[in-house]
């Protein structure tokens, strides 16, 4: 049955949580419908003894549906239905290792008085910051957010032909440019843009791990890069509330 999926989903299946056999037994469904667990255990390749296991993990996990018949019948819930109750299952999860991890690990950090070393880099030549900049753009997974005042317009031209090369498919891309900025080229073609009239510095955050920050007036004077958790929260947060009332193109 795993030859009806590529290496990569049936992968990114078991990040999920799902094993071998989970898999297996969802996939017979998906092909089959409504079944009982002794043609699923025959159609997936699973040994009867191990196939309510499997199944009652599946119907848990949000994958499956079960009907009160006798026998039993089984059938799929659609993946983007199981996917989402998987989002949303982690989501809690994370909840309640928050709450229970931090309130015992957090005390303890404090009283020791241990400090964080974060990284923060300041750039004090254009070539090192269109260099950074570069490295994190190409490292993007998920999310580009960028903030263009006037200022910056040099520096977004010098790399434009990183971000023309960023698989807008997979990564989303958010371009807030100063109102005043006469032109980027094809820089509007690559994401969803929006202007603002007013904007005191900008910078870059990637995937909501890293931000180059940019200050100045007519030019560029302070340029920072940090991956310092509280400092890219603040920058994304900042640029969500800027984003809310820009204006779109």
């Amino acid at each position: 049955m795993s030859e009806i999926i590529s290496g990569e989903t049936k992968m990114m299946l078991k990040e999920i949580g799902l094993t071998d056999y989970e898999i297996r037994a969802y996939l017979y469904l998906l092909e089959s419908g409504l079944s009982t667990a002794s043609q699923i255990s025959e159609g997936a390749s699973i040994p009867y003894s191990k196939i309510y296991e499997v199944l009652n993990s599946l119907e848990r996990k949000g994958w499956i549906r079960s009907q009160e018949n006798r026998p039993r019948l089984y059938y799929p819930k659609s993946p983007r239905e199981a996917i989402e109750e998987t989002r949303l299952r982690l989501e809690d999860r994370v909840k309640t290792w928050q709450k229970i991890v931090l309130s015992d690990l957090q005390p303890i950090y404090e009283r020791r008085g241990v400090r964080e070393k974060p990284d923060i880099w300041i750039f004090r030549s254009m070539p090192d910051a269109i260099a950074k900049l570069k490295e994190m753009l190409n490292n993007a997974r998920s999310e580009i957010l960028m903030a263009v005042p006037k200022m910056m317009s040099p520096l977004i031209n010098v790399i434009s032909s990183t971000l023309k090369n960023i698989n807008i498919s997979q990564i989303e891309l958010l371009i807030m440019l100063s109102s005043n900025i006469e032109s980027l080229g094809d820089l509007t073609l690559l994401g969803e843009v929006r202007f603002r009239d007013e904007m005191f510095g900008g910078g870059i955050i990637v995937d909501g791990r890293e931000v180059m920050l940019i200050l100045g007036e007519s030019k560029p004077t302070i340029m920072l890069w940090s991956n310092h958790l509280d400092l890219v929260k603040f920058a994304k947060d900042y640029f969500q509330r800027l984003w809310e009332s820009a204006h779109k193109a």
